[in-house]
């Protein structure tokens, strides 16, 4: 029986992350996978013959920077690609908004709007940046335990305060304020414009089961600034699609010797007296482990490859009442000419074509309707999108003059009020994401030439998604921080000694940035360190 440092269940970022750091650390690490290619959710397939198609996410969010450096992501040839501008919304009664990395020329695209919202732009994008540089320094540290008295907790409440007075009094008790705002307060706050705040609002209520009404969406909006640079909604993409990040991080790691095993699906986790001792594949292949760190969501992991009898019922029931409520599906295109908009919006068009996000959510009226629909368990007739020309920005991912076009459409629940996901319900959550896109891109329908449609439940059995969710678990606020994924264990470990978690489903939550795999490796660096004195 093969013997390791540390097994790692599911090669997806998080994981790969982890694994490179662990084996950089001189650990033996195994990483097992029943995918067929690493990576994940970051994912690009020949879904028809000569077209890469990014199935999963078609862009990267929330990049952290420390991670690019630490394993030199970039001399392993990971290129990240990003369209200034970054957006264009296109309005019902005509025209376009646009935003752009630069604060000034955004403005000028605001103007048209509201003199007004331009004028205040430049600030907002400002305090936005500040609060949400207070929230990735919360990011880059390990919760502490709430409720007790070890001086290692106290002692992480004390370096947590120091960092936050180094940011700033004012801008730490600014986002402790805007933390449990909706998106519409928050936008309030600043703009008049309803295409502007419905623009901006979909960051808040991104692929959680709430609309912007709810609070706690206005954390949301901060969560994906992070890691942004300071540019509000910024796009950004992998160029050869986004399984070339699975790709460099799996040179990565391998080259820190860490071994790669893809194709065999983890059965279980072997617990011996409390304690894990390794993993058995679904061969019957067993592999011992000092430790077993999985990237898969908690529930999955402790719930189905874990005896549920190994942990007390509390935990359990923590465990079963995690939040997951998927609700974006999915909608490829292959288009044999270039999307068109309406006449006159030629700027908006141009910067389509270049690869700006197509954001149709024209108020936040819009988006709140648009969730009405999923809280009775039916998709949105009129949903909330994200269409990518992905080829706009990497042309080599679709045959000569043709184009992909991903969509990302909200809201599409898991759970249907009536019966399942089946055929008929798929293409007619295809056909209203097409009809609704045709509204604005008139040439759309005779463009297409092939069209594939991934409900929340396809992405469940084709990425291992709980429910759907691109999280691993609703980003609300009873679910972050100290709360990811439940009470009291928001520190990567878990009840059963030597086995931790490194997915999207810990601290400090989903998006393709790695920061849960390369927290959960410190956490377990610094356990072994501990364990050898």
């Amino acid at each position: 029986m093969s013997r390791y440092d540390a097994a790692i269940v599911g090669a997806g970022h998080n994981g790969l992350v982890a694994a490179a750091y662990l084996a950089r650390a001189g650990m033996r690490v195994v990483v097992v996978e029943r995918r067929e290619a690493a990576g994940g959710c970051a994912a690009t397939e020949e879904l028809w013959p000569g077209y890469g198609v990014d199935t999963g996410a078609h862009s990267l969010t929330g990049v952290d920077h420390r991670v690019l450096s630490d394993l030199g992501l970039r001399a392993a040839g990971l290129a990240v690609l990003s369209p200034d501008p970054c957006v264009v919304s296109p309005q019902p009664g005509g025209g376009a908004l646009l935003l752009e990395g630069d604060a000034a020329r955004t403005a000028e695209w605001i103007r048209p709007f509201s003199a007004r919202d331009a004028a205040r732009w430049p600030d907002f994008v400002d305090a936005m940046g500040r609060a949400s540089r207070v929230l990735a320094l919360l990011y880059r540290t390990l919760p502490p335990r709430l409720g007790t008295a070890e001086r290692g907790d106290l002692w992480e409440l004390v370096r947590l305060g120091v960092r936050l007075g180094r940011v700033g009094r004012a801008d730490a008790l600014e986002l402790m304020r805007l933390l449990p705002m909706t998106v519409e307060e928050l936008l309030y706050e600043w703009f008049e414009s309803e295409a502007l705040k419905g623009a901006l609002a979909v960051d808040g209520v991104r692929g959680i089961c709430q609309g912007p009404l709810a609070s706690g969406t206005g954390y949301m909006f901060l969560h994906h600034l992070v890691g942004a640079d300071g540019v509000v909604r910024r796009r950004r993409q992998v160029r050869g699609g986004m399984g070339a990040l699975g790709a460099a991080l799996q040179r990565v790691a391998a080259a820190a010797g860490a071994e790669i095993r893809l194709g065999h699906g983890v059965a279980s986790i072997r617990v011996e007296d409390g304690r894990a001792t390794g993993i058995e594949l679904a061969g019957g292949e067993e592999i011992a482990a000092s430790c077993v760190v999985s990237s898969a969501d908690p529930g999955r992991t402790l719930l189905g490859l874990v005896d549920p009898g190994e942990l007390a019922p509390e935990f359990v029931r923590a465990l079963d009442n995690i939040k997951y409520r998927g609700v974006t599906a999915k909608v490829h295109l292959a288009l044999g000419e270039p999307p068109r908009l309406r006449a006159g919006e030629n700027a908006a068009e141009a910067a389509m074509l270049a690869g700006a996000s197509l954001s149709l959510a024209p108020s936040i009226e819009y988006i709140e309707r648009a969730y009405d629909d999923a809280k009775y368990g039916r998709a949105s007739e009129r949903p909330v999108l994200d269409a990518v020309l992905t080829t706009g920005l990497d042309s080599g991912l679709a045959p000569e003059g043709r184009h992909i076009l991903s969509v990302a459409a909200q809201y599409a629940p898991f759970r249907v009020a009536e019966g399942e996901w089946d055929d008929p319900r798929r293409e007619a959550l295809g056909d209203a994401v097409v009809a609704t896109l045709s509204e604005y891109v008139p040439n759309l329908e005779r463009a297409i030439l092939h069209r594939t449609v991934l409900t929340p439940a396809d992405l469940a059995d084709r990425f291992a998604l709980p429910e759907g969710n691109i999280h691993h678990g609703e980003m609300t606020l009873d679910q972050v921080f100290f709360g990811r994924p439940v009470g009291g264990w928001a520190r990567y470990g878990t009840p059963i000694e030597g086995l931790y978690l490194c997915g999207a489903g810990t601290h400090p939550g989903g998006g393709l940035n790695g920061r849960p795999g390369a927290a959960a490796a410190a956490r377990i660096l610094r356990d072994r360190r501990r364990s050898s004195r």
